[in-house]
């Protein structure tokens, strides 16, 4: 369908030029899918905007546009509902060839990094951290399908006070540091920080320590760098549970900075864009104030001589430009830092470190909630570790599978895990990222409606449907769409480049979810009218090729959103 929509905006552009002027032949036709059925595939809304300028009814502009309009071999006859809206209706053997076309995303030539999971040394990952991974995750793999070169960075917390404070209580303890997990370093973290608030010598260990880690101490980093590798493994775990490619190729922490922020400071400071305020070295930005109205500030090194997390993320930017040569930054992050990065993108432009033809996203996304509408905890009130909740999805699909008692282990436990996981990633991502949901499990993996396992079972029956047609790879292709189905059919599976074009430059997944979930419920409405197997001649290998066809795109679809799609439930 790449090949007919501009030749069909051409068209509409060349009639209106002709009939009008080429002055209105500039104008977009701004051609959208038919918000209804009988109104055809395709309508243009462009006699309502032109009537201003030309003082005429859009009907009757309508109607001299759609005299001038050769649609000869693409279209029915061009049709004028309401007011002066234009239908176009694709003809079948039109149709026919969208499906049938290629897609082919040519190599852009263009590198784009994208930052996200970001999860903290010694602390499980939780909830929070699902989000970030499994948004990401989609975009880099939509990002890399339409020609992008995509570098993920994991910029992991991994620096800072509190690993001072954990080396000391370690010491304090002398614990055997290689012998702790994840849980292990937690329990270590939550021991230090009481420590840390109740003993006033404990807290200047601790900035001691600190300053020991940042220099080099060969003591203090080989304690540090166990508590990483503790975490890293924990990390690839979940990686590997959640079906996510991130690896440990991907992690930049924030000590791999380290030796960049004195750089930072001193070039800022060069430039005139530091202030010294309270003993802090800050940057203060036009357009950026506090609720009361006072100039709010990027504090770029601490009174105490430490750096904060900006002057890390100003040497980030500099190292993805600099070194990585990107031509577009992406950061998925929750809402909340918002000013953070508006702030931090800022101060980069002014100090000449992000040139103004990169584009720096923040792909911001909302909170996940319980059934109780407040941010999703645990009954005890704790944040939900992404482990458990990932092993209690994993349990539910298994007990919805037991149900239907049509698999065999070890494809049963594999299937459950498939389906489990897959429902939390599209219930993650079939609304628009910036809202928050409601994490609701049951409603997850039902098998009907919006939902993960919905669209799985759809490829599933695809699978079974073309084992049972004898189908075998290359064979045949779409040619005879007799009925409204497969006709409707048809014109969603030619979409599906136009769809992750879409993802690909608003960065909003949903949209793809929602094109996926259309093109299943399309696929039932063609089961119910349109028989495959007991269909005959040219209308069943055509039927079959736009079953092939159907099933690749829901394959392909739910791939870029990090889904299985089992040819089995």
């Amino acid at each position: 369908m790449s090949a007919v929509l501009p030749v069909l905006v051409a068209k509409l552009s060349n009639a209106t030029a002709a009939a009008f002027g080429s002055q209105y032949g500039a104008l977009d036709p701004e051609l959208r899918p038919a918000t209804k059925p009988e109104f055809g595939h395709f309508q243009t809304n462009l006699p309502l905007r032109m009537a201003g300028s030309l003082g005429q009814p859009p009907r009757a502009i309508a109607e001299q546009l759609v005299a001038a309009l050769d649609l000869t071999g693409l279209c029915e006859p061009a049709s004028i509902a309401g007011p002066g809206f234009i239908n176009l209706t694709l003809l079948p053997e039109t149709l026919a060839a969208g499906v049938n076309e290629p897609i082919v995303f040519a190599p852009r030539g263009e590198r784009v990094v994208v930052d996200y999971s970001q999860p903290n040394v010694a602390k499980q990952m939780h909830v929070g951290h699902l989000r970030s991974t499994v948004i990401g995750d989609a975009l880099c793999n939509v990002l890399r399908y339409v020609g992008y070169e995509v570098i993920r960075q994991n910029h992991v917390g991994d620096w800072g006070t509190q690993f001072g404070m954990m080396v000391e209580q370690v010491l304090h303890e002398d614990l055997q540091v290689e012998s702790l997990d994840i849980e292990g370093l937690q329990q270590l973290y939550q021991r230090a920080r009481k420590h840390f608030d109740a003993d006033g010598n404990f807290v200047e260990l601790s900035r001691a320590r600190v300053v020991l880690l940042q220099s080099g101490d060969a003591e203090t980093l080989a304690i540090w760098r166990q508590m990483v590798e503790a975490s890293l493994v924990e990390f690839d775990r979940i990686y590997a549970q959640l079906g996510s490619p991130l690896t440990r190729a991907d992690v930049v922490g924030e000590s791999a900075y380290n030796d960049r922020l004195q750089g930072v400071v001193d070039d800022l400071a060069a430039k005139g864009l530091l202030t010294e305020s309270g003993g802090a070295q800050c940057a203060f930005l036009p357009g950026f104030a506090g609720r009361d109205g006072s100039p709010l500030p990027v504090i770029v090194r601490k009174s105490d001589g430490g750096f904060g997390y900006s002057a890390t993320d100003l040497a980030a930017v500099r190292h993805r430009i600099d070194d990585l040569r990107t031509d577009r930054i992406v950061y998925v992050v929750d809402h909340r830092q918002g000013l953070h990065f508006q702030q931090i993108f800022a101060l980069c432009r002014a100090a000449g470190w992000l040139p103004e033809y990169v584009p720096a996203e923040h792909v911001a996304f909302g909170t996940v909630l319980g059934k109780d509408g407040k941010p999703f905890k645990t009954r005890d009130g704790e944040t939900v570790r992404l482990a458990s909740l990932l092993d209690d999805a994993t349990s539910h699909a298994r007990a919805l599978l037991d149900e239907r008692d049509a698999l065999e282990e070890p494809a049963r436990a594999a299937i459950a895990a498939a389906v489990g996981i897959g429902a939390i990633k599209y219930a993650d991502l079939s609304s628009d990222r910036i809202n928050d949901y409601v994490f609701d499990l049951d409603r997850m993996v039902a098998m009907t409606g919006n939902t993960g396992p919905y669209l799985q079972y759809a490829h599933a029956r695809l699978s079974r449907l073309l084992t049972k047609a004898g189908w075998t790879e290359g064979s045949g292709s779409v040619g005879v769409l007799v009925t409204p189905a497969e006709q409707r059919l048809a014109l969603l599976v030619a979409g599906f480049e136009g769809s992750v074009q879409q993802v690909a430059e608003t960065l909003q997944p949903h949209r793809l979810c929602t094109y996926l979930y259309e093109v299943a419920a399309a696929l039932s409405a063609f089961y119910e009218s349109c028989p495959v197997l007991s269909s005959e001649g040219e209308v069943r290998s055509s039927r079959i090729a736009l079953c092939v066809a159907t099933r690749r795109v829901l394959q392909d679809g739910l791939g870029l959103l990090g889904i299985s799609a089992p040819d089995a439930m």
